[in-house]
């Protein structure tokens, strides 16, 4: 257990309960700080951001909290923003708007310009993953895969943030379906993406949650991304991306062992000054 989770989202975004409920399974359980990421506001219908409106309650919500449970918890404000070309604003807006006291980068979205163009890689269906490869790409696993870290590229490229979350889920529903992740072109796609993570000086977040939803057998990122990270000297975090109360530290344990077995001796944690490394050492 590390005592702090830094990407969860509430039901202010596709969470399950209100902040309060996570800020008090958080105290429960022992932790020292909690960060809510809720997804940042889109501009089209959906079921998973913030809704049109609700970005300014948020930020007061979470606020608010800070000062309630002061005494028992460090809680820290952000948001994960998704990188879609022309359609997202840009980050530096929103993060100045709700005064964050950090943020996510992600990439759920492949595409441009308007809705009906957007490929979603994510989600519990597996059917979706399958159909938008097909509708977008002709089936074309290693175009469509491309795009993803293409995007992810732009997105490091020319937006301002801390942490960018699990950058390599592309391979979620793949399930090596349609490529393993030992192929020369994808491993090529990957390192591309960490030089860039390294020139930004980003800390990306080692995910545990496709592991215990079951939709993956590893975790965000793979075991060979870690051990290149560490080479690159590029810091971590551990994160659940929990969706419930209970998600909140789940598998942390296992994610300790892949880090320090990658070579790591600190992973990051948020304070009021900043970001700090923690010693992981045994």
């Amino acid at each position: 257990m590390t005592g702090f989770n830094f990407h969860m989202h509430s039901n202010f975004s596709d969470g399950g309960k209100p902040a309060e409920a996570y800020v008090q399974e958080a105290i429960r359980q022992g932790m020292t700080d909690l960060g809510f990421s809720d997804h940042a506001p889109m501009p089209f219908i959906n079921t998973f951001s913030i809704q049109p409106g609700n970005f300014e309650p948020y930020c007061l919500e979470i606020n608010r909290l800070k000062n309630v449970y002061a005494d028992k918890l460090n809680i820290f404000l952000g948001l994960e923003i998704d990188f879609i070309p022309g359609m997202m604003d840009d980050f530096t807006r929103l993060i100045q708007q709700g005064k964050l006291d950090y943020s996510i980068g992600s990439v759920h979205l492949i595409g441009q310009g308007k809705e009906e163009n957007l490929w979603f890689t994510d989600g519990p269906n597996i059917q979706t993953y399958d159909a938008g490869l097909q509708t977008f790409f002709g089936g074309d696993i290693r175009k469509a895969v491309k795009a993803f870290y293409h995007q992810t590229n732009q997105m490091i490229e020319s937006q301002t943030f801390d942490v960018i979350g699990h950058f390599d889920k592309v391979k979620m529903h793949n399930q090596n379906r349609y490529f393993t992740e030992d192929e020369k072109w994808y491993v090529n796609l990957v390192f591309e993406t960490l030089g860039l993570i390294k020139q930004k000086g980003l800390i990306v977040e080692v995910n545990t949650r496709g592991i215990y939803k079951k939709r993956s057998d590893s975790f965000f990122p793979s075991d060979f991304i870690l051990s290149k990270m560490n080479e690159l000297d590029i810091p971590v975090i551990i994160s659940s991306d929990a969706h419930q109360p209970e998600e909140l530290q789940l598998l942390f344990g296992k994610a300790m062992e892949a880090v320090r077995k990658a070579g790591y001796h600190e992973t990051m944690r948020l304070t009021k000054n900043g970001w700090v490394g923690v010693n992981i050492r045994m």
